[in-house]
């Protein structure tokens, strides 16, 4: 026999009815700060019904989740502010979702600002080894590697090979110069982002005039897409910008990195200079690709700026004579990532003096080539002011 409605009513208000969507993490009114996890959970009557779920902070676009766990990586950063979260859920009957909360400004200390533990400075150099037929040699452990520093022997301490998640930034130059050869480069970056492996972590930034970031951080493989169907051509080239913006991107991050930039033309309307771009790169760690076509072929000052911030970290430069040659030329670079080392080590000059420290990496018994990254600028770490 079914309930009477009102027994039915007084049963449900007798006990609160648990909330169809949640933000777990990070908590209400906590202070945030670093690398956060924001995590959503959703009613099991929920789960099922939810097309797209996406996340924003402070009403930027942080990522989007079409399947459990609904959750991603956020650089909170260390200044310790406010910050709005809010989460809005597409279900596929056309209903809609959405919750919120606010995280809590972190007290300062009473010399005015936030105290940071202090880390042991590691080293981080990414590595590609082939034999004499150009071959990649997998399967090389910590020891089979002789790496100096300014000619001084170092210890190599650490070792990550194939299968460890990768952070990786995609730079697209999407100026009006593109509009021919658009198609294939879509079709190329799309076939590059959707080799990426499940864990990896990709975000997808387009530059003209000014710097988007069209997927930020992205694991899910249809959204990657999705952002990828968005590029268009229009306006100049901020190339300075973008890379300044990039390496900036991966300096927050932790692990093995990667930065892959395709331009068809020199700068034209970047406020950053290309002393800026160069002091990023000396303290960046991320393996770079340089990829030029048009008049990134044939402009020599170009060219050699490609070349030079790919070698210093140990990447690739590629120069492309045609749109059709793009997808080859992305096949080689996630192969050459599938089969890239990354080494770290506890330099024995530990002085933060402003200078540049020359690596060289070797293999040890085998007439191997290595490429790796070439040298890093031993700046002293930056201190965030308090708020």
């Amino acid at each position: 026999m079914t309930a009477a409605p009102w027994l039915l009513a007084a049963a449900l208000a007798a006990e609160p009815a648990a909330p169809l969507l949640r933000i777990v993490s990070p908590e209400e009114g906590a202070p945030v700060g670093g690398t956060v996890t924001v995590r959503i959970e959703a009613h099991p009557s929920v789960v099922a019904r939810v097309r797209r779920m996406a996340l924003r902070v402070d009403g930027q676009p942080l990522c989007t989740r079409e399947a459990p766990p609904f959750e991603c990586e956020w650089e909170a950063g260390r200044r310790g502010g406010i910050h709005v979260i809010r989460a809005a859920a597409d279900l596929r009957d056309g209903g809609r979702i959405v919750v919120s909360m606010r995280t809590a400004k972190a007290p300062l200390p009473p010399q005015g600002r936030l105290t940071l533990p202090a880390a042991v400075k590691v080293v981080q150099v990414p590595a590609t080894v082939v034999d004499e037929r150009g071959r990649f040699v997998p399967g090389l452990t910590a020891d089979a590697f002789r790496l100096y520093e300014d000619g001084a022997p170092q210890q190599v301490t650490h070792l990550l090979g194939e299968g460890v998640p990768r952070q990786v930034v995609v730079a697209v130059d999407i100026s009006g110069s593109m509009a021919g050869a658009m198609p294939e480069l879509k079709r190329a970056v799309r076939s590059f982002l959707a080799a990426q492996r499940r864990d990896d972590n990709v975000t997808l930034v387009a530059f003209n005039d000014a710097v988007f970031t069209l997927a930020r951080w992205e694991s899910d493989a249809a959204a990657r897409l999705r952002a990828a169907e968005r590029l268009a051509p229009w306006g100049g080239t901020a190339l300075f910008d973008a890379l300044v913006g990039s390496f900036d991107l991966l300096a927050r991050r932790h692990g093995r990195k990667v930065l892959v930039v395709f331009t068809d033309g020199e700068d034209q309307s970047s406020r950053a200079a290309l002393e800026d771009v160069q002091k990023r790169a000396e303290t960046n760690d991320a393996a770079v690709y340089m990829i030029g076509q048009g008049r990134a072929t044939r402009d020599r000052k170009l060219k050699d700026v490609l070349v030079r911030l790919a070698a210093m970290s140990g990447g690739r430069a590629f120069n492309t004579a045609a749109p059709a040659d793009l997808d080859g030329v992305f096949r080689e670079i996630v192969e050459e990532l599938e089969n890239q080392y990354l080494l770290g080590y506890q330099p024995a000059n530990l002085a933060e003096d402003g200078s540049w420290r020359e690596i060289r990496v070797e293999v040890a018994g085998a007439r191997h080539r290595v490429r790796a990254r070439q040298g890093y600028r031993a700046l002293p770490q930056r201190k965030e002011p308090g708020e």
